[in-house]
This record gives structure tokens, sequence and C-alpha cells, in this order.
């Protein structure tokens, strides 16, 4: 088993180290790194940098300083400041001039999996920028904005989609985040430099290798996530980029008081939102599915759904609250009016689905409700949990199973006593296997290799040993059964 399970850990690996060759032989543009002037951004950011924060960005900038393209995983818990770090590497790179040129500047591309989050990313960035003259655009499926405005300095303004891709290729918007509208043929870029990627499992490989390619130069990479990864994992599906870790928490945020109610208790998580809402605070509650089930389907999930609680606390909990829903199956319009109604405090309390669980940033929100928490992951608890971990009050975290076998109540327990999301995806690895992690099978390894990935030293032993033979022999023409096993796992592992 252990000699079929290297085999298969062996083979990703190559492939893995394979890919990274070919791309570390490639050009990237040269920035030019002004630690002077990056320190005064840092400065001005509205909070102090952590140190991780300070210690991730030293390391990418000093892979800026390689010839060739930077390749990096940036994993941050939930509100660790990933988005900090970006903002200040991207305004290095946005400051650079590309060598042959007098005007303009080297260009930064920030892909974000969801319209919701690429707004949010976009006003993140402007209150970091507004003191410093570098335009920001943001281009998806919906609209195109640019900031600043021509009229009002501190607003961002509408363009049409012809005028901002025009501007982009011009080289006169620097810094450009957007969802997969940034991925099209039609948008091209002039110096294309630096290529940030947020939460990066949500792209599968070909996308990123899209941006990847948008210029003949290829861009530094940077993917982030705050899906706790497990290292020998993380190792192995990311083994052609570098990892860093954000394990610092900025400074004043208190944890998540995270509790576990039986049906009977329900009436306590209640109490809690009550007491929450009168502080002028808000809450959510989320739900397995969005629709009842059919009634005619006898296996249909019995789970709580989004319309019918939404309704049922409306109606018999919260009869004073202004309550409403959001789930994948809303026009986009509706989800941002909803996010836009809820940011601003006229929602008291948001019934959604998992589909909040990346990214969504509302501060005044401090209490989290999860109904049938035995149907998500333990990553995803963590995820939909630092929801309400977003400002210096004290928050909370209700997890309501609706059944308690061994295997709930083990998962439960570690979600209650797990320092960060690290320990609780090396938590997760063990309880469940690593095929479950990242949602599915969908990796094409089989159970054995799936198993030997939670034995570091094989997972490490494979790596080196398939970057020896990689850097030897790159085209694998003196082990042809090895190439062969190697374009088979290729094209097992899809990461889409």
């Amino acid at each position: 088993r252990k000699r079929f399970a290297f085999e298969e850990v062996f083979a990703l690996q190559v492939v893995m180290q394979k890919r990274r060759l070919a791309l570390l032989s490639e050009k990237a543009l040269p920035v030019a790194v002004d630690r002077t002037a990056l320190a005064d951004f840092i400065a001005s950011f509205p909070f102090p940098a952590t140190k991780a924060q300070m210690r991730a960005i030293e390391t990418i900038v000093s892979d800026f300083e390689k010839p060739h393209p930077m390749l990096r995983l940036l994993e941050g818990d939930v509100g660790s400041g990933k988005t900090a770090v970006a903002a200040a590497t991207a305004y290095l790179v946005a400051t650079s001039k590309p060598s042959s040129r007098i005007a303009g500047t080297l260009q930064v591309a920030y892909l974000c999996p969801t319209e919701i989050l690429a707004k949010q990313h976009f006003s993140t960035f402007v209150s970091y920028f507004k003191d410093h003259p570098i335009p920001i655009g943001l281009i998806t499926g919906s609209e195109c904005r640019k900031f600043p405005s021509r009229v009002r300095y501190e607003e961002s303004a509408k363009l049409s989609k012809p005028a901002f891709k025009k501007m982009v290729a011009n080289g006169e918007i620097p810094i450009v985040i957007g969802t997969h509208a940034l991925i099209e043929k039609s948008l091209s870029f002039k110096y294309f430099a630096y290529a940030i990627i947020d939460e990066q499992h949500r792209f599968g490989t070909m996308h990123r290798q899209k941006l990847a390619t948008k210029g003949e130069i290829a861009p530094h990479l940077l993917s982030m996530t705050a899906t706790p990864i497990p290292r020998t994992l993380a190792l192995t599906i990311y083994g052609d980029l570098d990892l860093t870790l954000l394990d610092e928490m900025p400074a004043g945020r208190k944890s998540v008081i995270t509790e576990v109610l039986g049906p009977k208790e329900r009436e306590r998580a209640y109490e809690r939102v009550r007491a929450e809402l009168s502080a002028g605070h808000q809450a959510y509650v989320i739900c397995p599915r969005i629709d009842e089930p059919d009634p005619q389907k006898e296996l249909a999930l019995q789970a709580k759904s989004v319309k019918a609680e939404a309704a049922r606390l409306a109606r018999e909990v919260f009869k004073d609250a202004e309550i409403d829903i959001l789930h994948s199956k809303m026009k986009p319009s509706e989800k941002e009016n909803v996010m836009k109604r809820y940011e601003n405090g006229e929602i008291d309390i948001l019934v959604a689905t998992s589909v909040v669980e990346v990214g969504v940033n509302v501060p005044n929100a401090t209490v989290i409700l999860i109904e049938g928490a035995e149907r998500f992951g333990l990553a995803q608890l963590h995820q939909l949990r630092g929801r309400v971990l977003r400002s210096t009050h004290q928050s909370y975290c209700f997890a309501l199973p609706e059944s308690f076998g061994e295997a709930t109540r083990n998962r439960m327990k570690a979600l209650t006593t797990a320092k960060n999301g690290f320990e609780l995806a090396e938590y997760d690895l063990a309880l469940r296997g690593a095929g479950e992690l990242g949602g599915g099978k969908q990796w094409g390894v089989s159970d054995i290799a799936m198993e030997a990935l939670k034995n570091i030293k094989l997972v490490e032993a494979a790596r080196s040993e398939a970057a020896t033979l990689v850097a030897v022999d790159p085209e694998l023409k003196k082990h042809p059964a090895l190439a062969l096993r190697a374009s088979l796992a290729d094209r097992q592992m899809h990461l889409e």
C-alpha cells in the first residue's frame, strides 16, 4: 500500500514540478521595488499591519526581485488581512514603470469568484488607495467602474464596457478588479505584470493559465485562500506554488464564541439573536437548502430551507425584525440589492445558503445560526463562522445539527475547540479522510493516495524526488513509463 501510495503522490508531484519548471523558465516584467514608498503606503492603512502581514509582503516583494514569475499561495484564516497584503503588493506593481517606456505603469489583475466579492474588494481598494493617485477599475458581468471619477475624486464612475476595455488596453488603469469578465479574450492589458486570484480553488487551472497568458510575458501570480488546506494537501495539489501562511489575527479581534445546541436548546440561540438585535447588531441564519423538499420525492433531504425558514422566523420568532433572504438562484441584481441593504443595516436578519461563506464583509453582524450544521464540512462551517469575525465586538456562532450521531458529535466538538482554521483542516483530514476535503472525490486520486496525504514525510519525500528528477530530465525522455503515468495523473487531476 505504501509503495502504491508513493507512486500516486510521486506522479502528481512530477506533474506539478514540470508545470513549475515551465513557468520558472519564463520571464517576468521587472517590478521596481521601492521599499520606502511601500512602507509609507502600509502606514496609511486604517489599521497597523500584523507581523504575519509584513512577513508575507516581504516574501512577495523579494519574489518580485527575481527574474522569473512568482508562483505563490497565500493561506490565511478568515479576517487575517489577505486583502491588505494584496493591496500593498499591488501598489508596488502599479507604481512601477515598464523598463522600455516613459509613460504608463505595470498592471495588476485581481480575479474574484463572485460579483459581490469583486465589488467589495473594489471598495476596500478604493479606501486603501484614496490618498495615492492610482486609478482602479472594476469589471463584472453587469458593469464597469473606474476610480477616481473625473467629476468627484472620492467617487468611482460608471463606464461603458468598450471605453473601459480601451483604457485597460492603453495601460491607463493599473489595477483591475473583476469576476470572470477579466478573463474574456476581448480584454487585453498593456503591461500585465501581476495576477491575484482570490479563493483560488474556485478557479480551475485553466482560468489560472488563461489569466496568466494574457501577454507574451508571464505575470507574477498570487493565489489567496481562506479555506484552510492541510499542509500535505497544499504541497500536493498546489505543488507548483510556494506557500505563505498568514497565521496571526489583527489586534483587538475577539474569537467567536461557538456553541452546539440540540433541538430543545434552540431558544437559547434565539435569545442571543434578540439581545444582539436590540444592541443594534445584525444576524445571519444559514440553511442547507433554498426551497422546501418536494413531498413527492421520498428521499428528498428533509433539511431546513431558506424560504420556509425565513417565513417561519418572521411569523413566529422575530416578529418585529426585518428579515430577508439570499441564495444562489437569485439574479445578480437581486443579490446585490439584498447585500447592499444588509450592509446599510436595513435588514436585521439575513437568511441565506452557504453562498455567504466567501468573503461577505458586514462588520455589524455579530451572530450566526447554522441550521443542519452536520451537512456542512468543517472548513465550510469555519468559513461561515468567519462572517461574524469582522469587528472588535464579541460575536457568537450557534451550530444547530439535526442529527447527533457520533461522527457529528466529534466534528461539532472540533468546531468548538479548534483555535484556527488550520487546526480544523488537519482535524477534518484525520476524521473524514482527504477525499471529502475540497468537496468530493474530484481530484482523481485513489483512496490509497488520499490516505497517504495524511503523511507529511511521504509527501515531502515524493516532492523532493520529483523536483530532483524533473530538474535533470524535464521532458522525462529517460523515463517513458513515468512520463505516461504522469500524463495520466495530470488528466485525472481536475482542479476545476
